[in-house]
């Protein structure tokens, strides 16, 4: 964070509430979202959110706000909050101030940017329709996400959200031939620290930057840590044209973070206590996300769902921005299909003929209808027993059940956990392996084959072994 007044501009706080701190100017009063200084040593950092009258403002703490009275000198800093850009900043870890926070010397070579920046005019906005592969059979298939696009990986507490955007950046850092900005928005300091340890170890560190606001930072500091890691991003788009892909982790506590300052400023609440301004501010952080004429912002998003209720405006409001929403199920994951990607609630706008393919986007429809047909079965089966259903309908409840089990993915992230050898899989093999289903090839192999898998194939060999092993524990039991 580099600011400099020319002129020194100095006020006297007259209360402090939390975060909220009133300030009274005699001279000349800061714009909106100017910087102040206070406290021992000018540590604690606000940021002017109103202007009251000629003399006062209101500002928001971006740091802790302890040791700060009545009656102590604030000094204008004479300009808005700046974040570091330019190649210094990659393989590094930042906080909102633009300070590392991965214990190493300050970076050099950087530029120093106002995060307020507005999103790029629609004159300058591309418009073609690409595909983003990114190695994982549910998404590729059912939901390809867009070269260029948002997507948002939505989901409960301990679904998996995480989980799946570590193995979309290891699965993609390889073969995205760009730079790599994660912005953790209220994250624990677990996730940033294994975070950035896996990805120095995977060796994809020299092209990516973090930046983190954590869970125990003031809500200003959380509100305000995306638009630092976007002022990043569009520097490597717009002066370097890249292709950026930006990983955000989680889009809802911006949103609470928003919800916190609203309530702290005194603002009236909104529907479920949310802020009146959830809809402008979130705008604010997602047109910026573009693709233009000079490269591409590729954005993927964790959106947390309260109490899993997709009807809850935060992810309502943030569905609204997206070309591809990824809806992760508990009940899904509690049967151990993992991801726990619900294909029916999940959708993509790039699933259409004229940007997949005919045989692609038939092939995707055939899996939802007969997804969707044996999800109205369930409950004849649950009441009168799978025997009770027509030849028909049973060959569909069990091509559903070898597509369920087949579009299940060993992780590489999960490797230490499940001992399993992680896959990524080719959107040619991932769609011959649904069509191969489909057609009843695998009609004779048991389910637990098609099991965490990668391509189809796999499926015969691994039969095979269950056939062994079950032979083995023949022989053991007539020996005994």
């Amino acid at each position: 964070m580099k600011v400099k007044q020319a002129t020194p501009n100095f006020g006297v706080a007259l209360s402090v509430r939390g975060s909220i701190v009133d300030v009274r100017f005699d001279g000349h009063l800061p714009s909106i979202n100017t910087l102040l200084r206070t406290g021992k040593d000018g540590q604690i950092i606000l940021e002017v959110y109103a202007q009251l009258d000629k003399h006062k403002v209101r500002s928001i703490a971006l740091t802790p706000t302890e040791g700060l009275a009545r009656g102590m000198r604030v000094e204008d800093m004479g300009a808005a909050l700046t974040a570091p850009v330019g190649r210094g900043v990659l393989s590094r870890m930042f906080d909102v101030f633009g300070q590392a926070i991965d214990r190493l010397e300050p970076p050099v070579d950087v530029q120093w940017r106002s995060v307020h920046n507005d999103p790029p005019p629609l004159a300058r906005r591309s418009v073609k329709s690409e595909i983003f592969v990114t190695g994982i059979k549910a998404i590729d298939v059912l939901m390809p996400l867009e070269r260029g696009g948002k997507a948002g990986l939505f989901g409960g507490a301990g679904v998996g959200k995480t989980v799946l955007l570590t193995e979309m950046i290891h699965n993609m850092a390889g073969q995205h031939q760009g730079m790599s900005i994660f912005c953790g928005i209220g994250e624990r300091c677990r996730e940033g620290e294994e975070l950035y340890r896996d990805m120095k170890e995977a060796g994809v560190l020299s092209n990516m930057a973090m930046v983190f606001g954590q869970m125990n930072e003031p809500p200003g500091n959380r509100f305000r840590v995306g638009h630092a890691a976007l002022t990043m991003a569009e520097y490597f788009r717009d002066d370097e044209h890249h292709d950026v892909l930006l990983l955000m982790d989680n889009v809802y506590r911006f949103i609470q973070a928003g919800m916190e300052v609203s309530g702290l400023m005194g603002q009236m609440p909104s529907r479920l206590g949310y802020q009146p301004t959830m809809s402008t501010e979130l705008s604010r952080l997602e047109e910026r996300i573009a693709n233009t004429d000079t490269g591409a912002i590729t954005s993927i998003q964790a959106v947390y769902v309260p109490a899993d209720d997709l009807t809850d405006p935060a992810a309502v409001h943030t569905f609204s921005h997206l070309s591809a929403s990824i809806v992760l199920s508990r009940k899904r994951a509690s049967e151990g299909l993992f991801p726990a990607i619900d294909p029916l609630n999940s959708n993509s706008k790039m699933l259409s003929p004229g940007i997949v393919g005919e045989r692609h986007y038939n092939l995707a429809q055939e899996i939802r209808r007969t997804l969707a047909q044996y999800e109205e079965l369930k409950d004849i089966i649950a009441m009168l027993g799978l025997e009770q259903l027509s030849p028909e309908d049973r060959n569909t409840v069990f091509r559903a059940r070898r597509l369920e089990r087949f579009l299940t993915q060993p992780f590489y992230t999960t490797e230490q956990f499940s001992g399993i050898p992680g896959k990524i899989v080719s959107l040619d093999d991932a769609l011959d392996g649904c069509e191969s289903i489909l057609n009843d090839a695998y009609k004779d192999y048991p389910e637990s084959a098609l099991y965490m898998i990668g391509v189809v194939e796999e499926a015969r060999e691994k039969a095979g072994q269950q056939k062994e092993t079950a032979n083995g524990h023949e022989h053991v039991a007539d020996a005994s």
